[in-house]
């Protein structure tokens, strides 16, 4: 019995180092909450458009991305998070998922090169909404943690 006791504290004392491990995992790497509000008037050239968007992008220091932006008045064929400064479009880092008829969302498990998440922190990415009548791109926000 007393093995059992030993060992069942031993148990506890590991789960208890892990939990503290984690915390600290949870604690280096803060999430940067980033607001976003999609309109056409952002979009290179600017788009004349009444559709919007808004949604919250979350970039965490080990450069993990996560969240979604839900559309309004457009019909969106397709939604990314690009490299490119204010009044420059530029490629492709992460496609999003069109996960309702007006939700779209990063993809599970996406992350940023180290390219483009100094990219991000110096405020040189944006998410768009692309329709069919502007394949270039509808909406647009300028991502700024």
């Amino acid at each position: 019995m007393n093995t059992f006791s030993s060992m069942r504290k031993l148990i506890a004392l590991a789960l208890g180092a892990m939990l503290v491990l984690l915390t600290a995992c949870v604690i280096m790497s803060p999430v940067k909450n980033v607001g976003v509000t999609l309109t056409g008037a952002e979009e290179v050239p600017p788009v004349a458009s009444d559709a919007r968007a808004t949604g919250t992008i979350m970039v965490a220091d080990n450069m993990s991305v996560s969240g979604n932006v839900t559309t309004m008045g457009v019909a969106g064929v397709a939604a990314h998070i690009h490299v490119g400064g204010r009044g420059e479009n530029g490629p492709v880092a992460i496609g999003l998922v069109k996960i309702a008829e007006n939700i779209w969302a990063v993809p599970s498990g996406a992350k940023f090169t180290a390219e483009q998440y100094a990219a991000f922190n110096s405020g040189r990415t944006y998410v768009n909404v692309h329709s069919a009548a502007n394949k270039g791109g509808e909406i647009r926000a300028q991502l700024a943690p």
